[in-house]
């Protein structure tokens, strides 16, 4: 009888167990946002689940943003204010789970969570969950393809940033283990200009005063190409060789060189255009005819974004501070 039980408890159980689904197609080669779009489905749009203090979320995302090239460096930046994160992300439903321990196990997933994944879902449309083990569980017990890599941590940082706003619902607080974290993204803009910041001090003013900086970045970076055609000319021309100089530089050089009536400014730092330099560029300005656009309304996009990028790192530095003596005290009356 012993055998038998168990033969039938066998069958049962191959019975109840999950069918076996075919692997799921990986991502295109290249980065045509046309494959991306028909790879994703649903017109590029993803559902993501988004687990709360009490239970979970179903949003939808561009998901071709998951794979862009700095996708990892740049996805943190919508997530600032709901002013930009309201043009990326949209809410659809929440719900509480009384034991949400149960919802996902390593059986399987609830029937009440696994209705409510379905219904968010379009044939073929991809859900990006905020666990590998989440991951592994719904593609092995619900054959729906999950998406989970550092682009969509980012994702899930910039959720729980603006938590309250997206999912107005929850009441309950974010742990110190999902509130004690730091974007990739963000970190990338501290360390470019060597703030070394704790998770612990990571606070919305930092938050905000980051991404102020990543903006100034991601300002020049557009000017970039521009400026590097300007420098490769210098080089060739007048023998200059500016390829460490910044942008601020590089584009007053080129005004000069463009526009030699308008006013520049001029100085003995190494991050200026020196007066000999000036004047030699002055002096070769006729053999620049015709390489050059206007390039004064760059020079005039430098000077600003190089002013906003000196106060942002004085404020940041003020925060930082500010921080750091904070987090002390608290210590301090944790000990007394």
């Amino acid at each position: 009888m012993g055998k038998r039980a168990n033969k039938e408890r066998d069958r049962r159980r191959r019975r109840l167990a999950p069918a076996p689904h075919a692997p799921f197609p990986p991502p295109p080669n290249g980065m045509s946002p046309v494959d991306f779009v028909r790879w994703l489905g649903h017109c590029g749009v993803i559902s993501v689940l988004f687990e709360t203090p009490s239970g979970f979320a179903i949003l939808h995302y561009s998901g071709v943003k998951l794979f862009l090239p700095k996708a990892v460096e740049d996805i943190w930046s919508e997530f600032i204010t709901m002013s930009t994160a309201h043009n990326v992300i949209f809410f659809k439903e929440f719900k509480i789970f009384k034991d949400k321990a149960c919802a996902i196990k390593s059986n399987g997933v609830c029937s009440e969570l696994t209705k409510m994944i379905k219904s968010s879902l379009q044939p073929v449309q991809k859900l990006a969950v905020g666990k590998q083990e989440y991951k592994d569980i719904i593609e092995a017990n619900l054959g729906i393809h999950c998406l989970f890599d550092e682009a969509v941590l980012e994702l899930m940082w910039g959720l729980k940033n603006l938590i309250k706003d997206l999912v107005p619902e929850e009441t309950l607080e974010l742990s110190d283990e999902d509130r004690l974290q730091i974007s990739r993204g963000m970190k990338s803009v501290l360390d470019r200009y060597d703030f070394e910041v704790d998770a612990n001090l990571v606070n919305s003013d930092i938050i905000g005063m980051s991404s102020s900086l990543y903006e100034c970045d991601l300002f020049e970076d557009e000017r970039a190409p521009a400026l590097k055609y300007g420098s490769e000319q210098l080089q060739k021309v007048s023998g200059f060789d500016s390829k460490n100089w910044n942008g601020l530089k590089l584009a007053t050089a080129l005004t000069l060189i463009c526009c030699p009536e308008d006013t520049v400014v001029t100085g003995d730092s190494e991050e200026m255009l020196s007066n000999t330099e000036a004047e030699q560029l002055l002096a070769d300005a006729h053999r620049y005819e015709d390489k050059f656009h206007k390039y004064s309304e760059i020079y005039r996009d430098m000077v600003w974004v190089q002013g906003l990028k000196r106060r942002a790192l004085e404020l940041l530095g003020s925060m930082v501070k500010e921080a750091r003596q904070d987090g002390k005290l608290h210590q301090w009356s944790m000990v007394e």
